[in-house]
């Protein structure tokens, strides 16, 4: 008994449906879960590519220039 050798067009297209597949699963999972942390979110306006206060850490008396 020989394996039966199918077309690379079949080949892709089943590629093509498996990962349709594991990305729907995935998603759908996440969407179950639900959010990672919900009560974190974005404080304040802008592009979401930073903030203008410094950053760095609160509460951190003393450090501001030490260069």
């Amino acid at each position: 008994m020989t394996p039966r050798q199918h077309s690379p067009a079949v080949v892709l297209a089943g590629f093509l449906l498996l990962l349709a597949t594991m990305f729907g699963v995935a998603y759908a999972a996440g969407r179950a879960a639900g959010p990672v942390a919900p009560g974190l979110h974005r404080t304040g306006g802008g592009s979401g590519h930073g903030s203008d206060d410094g950053g760095g850490m609160g509460g951190m008396h003393g450090m501001e220039g030490g260069r």
